[in-house]
Parts: C-alpha cells; sequence; structure tokens
C-alpha cells in the first residue's frame, strides 16, 4: 500500500485545504450552508481523493481517484472565482490560491499518466 504523505501533491494540496478553511472563515455567515461548505468540500476532495486512492491494489483504480481529484481542483478553482466575483475574496488572493491550484493540476495529471503507462 501507498504512502499518501509521501506524495508533494498531497502534501501541496493539504496546505491549500487550510488555506481555503480560513480564507472562507471570513465569507458570510449566510454562506456558511452554501459557498463556505461547497469551497471547503471541493478542496478537501483534493487530498482526500489521493489519500484514498493510495489504498487501492492497482494503479488503473489510483489514477481514477486522481482523476476525481482533477475534477475537484477544477471545481475549486471556479468557487474561488465565484467568491471573488462576490466579494468574499481578494483578486490578489485568487491569484495565488489558482497558481497553487494549477500547480496541483499539473502533478496530479503527471502522476495519473505515470500510473496508467504502468499497464
Amino acid at each position: 500500500m501507498r504512502d499518501y504523505k509521501k506524495y508533494d501533491v498531497w502534501k501541496i494540496s493539504h496546505e491549500l485545504v487550510k488555506e481555503i478553511y480560513i480564507i472562507s472563515e471570513s465569507f458570510p455567515k449566510s454562506e456558511l450552508f452554501g459557498l463556505t461548505s461547497q469551497i471547503r468540500r471541493a478542496a478537501v476532495s483534493i487530498p482526500t481523493n489521493i489519500a484514498e486512492g493510495c489504498g487501492r491494489s492497482t494503479d488503473k483504480e489510483f489514477a481514477r481517484f486522481i482523476e476525481i481529484s482533477i475534477g475537484s481542483t477544477n471545481e475549486t478553482e471556479y468557487l474561488l472565482l465565484l467568491s471573488c466575483d462576490l466579494g468574499f475574496t481578494s483578486k490578489d488572493t485568487i491569484r495565488k490560491l489558482n497558481a497553487t491550484l494549477n500547480l496541483i493540476r499539473q502533478k496530479l495529471i503527471q502522476l495519473r499518466k505515470k500510473l496508467l503507462n504502468n499497464n
């Protein structure tokens, strides 16, 4: 079984989740069960699916969980854009987080490709 904590992409996405939690803390209370909850779930899904995939027995199964993480990366990116458009976050914050999301996405795509090439 793989150790998810050894993957750089897991480490980076775990740090992103902590940042998302801090940023979303300042969202309006009326968004607690809306955007705040959704952006947190989307961000948490990235490292969670990496961790869950590490518990799978084949590279193909692991690659499927990496694909889900990629989708969650895209969802998080959109929800950050929405939060900015609604005035809940600044463009500077979004730029920084988008750079991190792009790095995560790139690493996930590389990992998925590597896993699928092993079959």
